[in-house]
Formats: structure tokens, C-alpha cells, sequence
């Protein structure tokens, strides 16, 4: 069950981080508030200020492309969140609709993968096209 709780906390801190730079940020500090809420109504107000602080600096680190600073965030939330799913096990079903929440609060095309690592090796005539997202090509002859 650890490892589960751990790969949910996980995924929830890469949610929570991700949300924080989209349209959709006010859903997150709204659902994660609510969830402390739950399991320690004292520190919620304190959780929900923090998130203030972490959209603040996802927004620096995506305009500085600082990869690396917004991986610690993840790590941060992730830690907390693990903890808290520690302890209040009772709370994953709450987690995992906080997840869907916050996806569905922002739009798609704001959520990234935290790491994408493309290689690629043509010779000859040979082609390549990679893309992290949509891609429409049109060849005119």
C-alpha cells in the first residue's frame, strides 16, 4: 500500500504543480485546501497560503524554462502529500478526484510532461519529425 500511496501522492503533486500555471489554479488551491480540510482543518488556511508562494515560482521557473525548480516543487508536494495519505489513508478516494478536479479545470494543452527526452538518428534521405504534442505536416510536391 506504501508504494501505491506514494505513486498517487506523486501523481497529485505533479496535478497540483501543473495546475498551478493554468487558467485553471483557483480549482487547485480550492481542492487541495478542501483536503486538508479534512484531515487537519488547522492547517488548511496555512497549505492553501503556500500554494500562493508555489504558483509563484512555477510561473518563474516556466518563464526562466527551469526545469529543475519545478521538479523540486513536485518532489516538495509529493512529500507532503505521501504524508498526508499517510495518515489519513481514508482521504486517496479524495485525492483521486482532486486529480481529475484539477485536470479538468485547466485546459489541456497547459498540463506537460515534467520530462521528455526525444532522440533521434537519420542517415541518407531519411526523415525524422518528433513532437510532444500535435503535429500536422504537409508536403507540396
Amino acid at each position: 500500500m506504501d508504494l501505491e500511496l506514494a505513486a498517487l501522492a506523486g501523481q497529485a503533486a505533479s496535478t497540483v504543480v501543473n495546475g498551478m500555471a493554468t487558467t485553471g489554479w483557483e480549482q487547485v488551491q480550492r481542492a487541495v485546501g478542501e483536503l486538508w480540510r479534512r484531515a487537519q482543518p488547522g492547517g488548511a488556511d496555512g497549505v492553501v497560503g503556500d500554494l500562493n508562494h508555489v504558483r509563484d515560482e512555477v510561473l518563474a521557473a516556466r518563464r526562466s524554462r527551469n526545469g529543475g525548480a519545478e521538479e523540486a516543487l513536485v518532489s516538495e508536494w509529493q512529500l507532503r502529500l505521501r504524508r498526508l495519505l499517510a495518515d489519513h489513508p481514508e482521504l486517496v478516494p479524495a485525492t483521486e478526484q482532486l486529480i481529475n478536479e484539477v485536470r479538468a479545470a485547466g485546459r489541456p494543452k497547459d498540463f506537460r510532461a515534467h520530462h521528455i527526452t526525444m532522440e533521434a538518428h537519420a542517415s541518407d534521405n531519411g526523415q525524422i519529425t518528433m513532437a510532444g504534442h500535435d503535429v500536422n505536416i504537409t508536403r507540396r510536391r
